[in-house]
């Protein structure tokens, strides 16, 4: 498989560090909120890569972090954290906002087919790790206190932006509209690793350590949880674009402050989920959820399917119009899918040959776009129907998109929809009043009508005869 690097700008051949397991760490939700639909777009297209790579035949095993402490509202390490923001605006503490949208999150995540990571760790459960690692960099010269915190050193470091995606200045903490400069900081782009209570009185969260009663910063969580599970190297570390820079390029930092060499070897990035005006975000007030489109009467796989169309490194411009035609796009494949025979022999050589288109999609940096591709040749492939089911339920341990399921709940319903259209009593009504309107009876016909109108039968009259249907 061929993976885009972010770290390295180009496309690497995916070879892990042992060979019998696959080490990989996504960037979980700060539970204040419900996930909106761009954050999900991210967390489908890591699930797809962690599914890819199971379908390869390669062990996985996936680590994510729950943000339930700690993640500040600006990268400057300055204003309200977010998970006391939520707590006041529910009037709730931050343990029950945690729980809250922690479980509305994997609510979502089922809904939309996102396999859970093999270990889901809240920020909360990891204090020793944080202050293991914060007291190794102190001692490495590699952080320093001031003020009550306790910062990250970035002068010590050879090189601090590794992913040299962007211009030094407009990313300088210190410069941004709207972000006061920190004056406690020896670099402006030094990061706090531990707050203590000169900063935040009115924190909800603090626990003691040798720098005095406080809370961890956002930044270390994800070092230290991958590193507890995953130990002293990482495959694979995904998460969105958004997180490129502070939040990985600091995890870089301080991991390989802390370990002393490199830590991860290859980086994942989700490209944004746009409207026509930009990122989608929850402080523009864009706040599409998954719950929200359901209300709207759309399936949740219409959503999923509106993601694989597009590759994962590409900004994904939603609109209802688009959606509406993935919709259509979704219903028009079941049905193509229900339509198949399941009966006859599967053609092993005809499934192979098949299946390696799916393959070559996937290890071409995880291709979706061309893997949905692959499912439509199936279906004009020249083989028998049980060999293309076959193929489509192989696909699917990737995809996710209920292809088989959905097409046999809409055969159900057709066969539902047959059985009520065969209904003896509304066809000897019909019968009953074709035959009146043949003798002129139309007052007994229009009797007939209204009683069929009672019952919520919608009846054409067409040259062929009386249709019929339930309404």
């Amino acid at each position: 498989m061929y993976l885009y690097n972010s770290l390295t700008h180009k496309k690497e051949l995916f070879v892990p560090n042992h060979p019998d397991l696959v080490k990989m760490y996504t960037c979980g939700p700060t539970v204040y909120h419900y996930a909106h639909i761009g954050n999900l777009r991210s967390y489908i297209m890591e699930d797809v890569l962690e599914k890819s790579l199971r379908y390869l035949g390669y062990n996985v095993k996936r680590v994510m972090n729950i943000t339930d402490v700690g993640h500040l509202a600006s990268d400057a390490d300055t204003g309200e954290d977010k998970m006391l923001k939520g707590a006041r605006r529910e009037h709730k503490t931050v343990m029950e906002i945690a729980k809250y949208y922690t479980d509305a999150f994997f609510s979502d995540c089922d809904k939309l087919n996102i396999k859970r990571p093999d270990v889901v760790e809240p920020a909360t459960n990891c204090i020793p790790e944080y202050i293991n690692m914060v007291s190794t960099l102190l001692d490495k010269g590699s952080a320093y206190i001031a003020g009550g915190n306790v910062y990250f050193d970035t002068s010590t470091l050879k090189e601090y932006y590794v992913f040299n995606d962007h211009d030094q200045e407009d990313l300088a903490v210190g410069v941004r509209e709207g972000v006061e400069e920190d004056p406690n900081k020896r670099n402006k782009n030094d990061f706090v690793l531990w707050f203590t209570k000169s900063k935040f009185e009115d924190q909800a969260l603090k626990w003691d350590s040798p720098w005095g009663v406080g809370y961890p910063g956002w930044h270390i969580e994800c070092s230290c949880i991958s590193m507890k599970h995953l130990g002293e190297d990482l495959d694979i570390h995904a998460g969105g674009i958004d997180n490129a820079f502070p939040h990985h390029t600091n995890e870089i930092a301080q991991s390989e402050s802390y370990l002393g060499h490199k830590w991860c070897n290859y980086w994942f990035h989700v490209h944004h989920l746009n409207t026509e005006t930009g990122k989608m975000s929850k402080s523009k007030g864009e706040f599409l959820t998954v719950s929200l489109l359901e209300s709207k009467g759309y399936d949740p796989m219409v959503y999923r399917l509106f993601c694989l169309q597009s590759h994962y490194r590409r900004n994904l411009v939603f609109s209802w119009e688009n959606l509406d035609n993935a919709a259509a796009a979704y219903q028009k494949l079941i049905a193509k899918i229900a339509s198949l025979n399941p009966e006859g022999e599967v053609n092993m050589e005809t499934f192979e040959g098949l299946r390696q288109r799916f393959v070559s999609a996937l290890n071409a940096d995880l291709n979706t776009s061309l893997a949905i591709t692959a499912v439509y040749d199936v279906l004009k492939a020249k083989c028998t129907d049980a060999t293309k089911l076959a193929v489509l339920k192989d696909f699917d341990e990737v995809l996710s998109l209920n292809l088989l399921s959905a097409a046999q709940k809409f055969r159900d319903a057709q066969k539902k929809e047959e059985a009520e259209e065969s209904d003896p009593e509304i066809e000897a009504l019909i019968a009953a009043r074709t035959k009146a309107k043949k003798e002129k009876n139309f007052a007994e016909a229009d009797m007939i009508r209204d009683e069929l109108r009672f019952r919520h039968i919608e009846i054409i009259d067409t040259p062929q005869g009386t249709k019929w249907r339930r309404v």
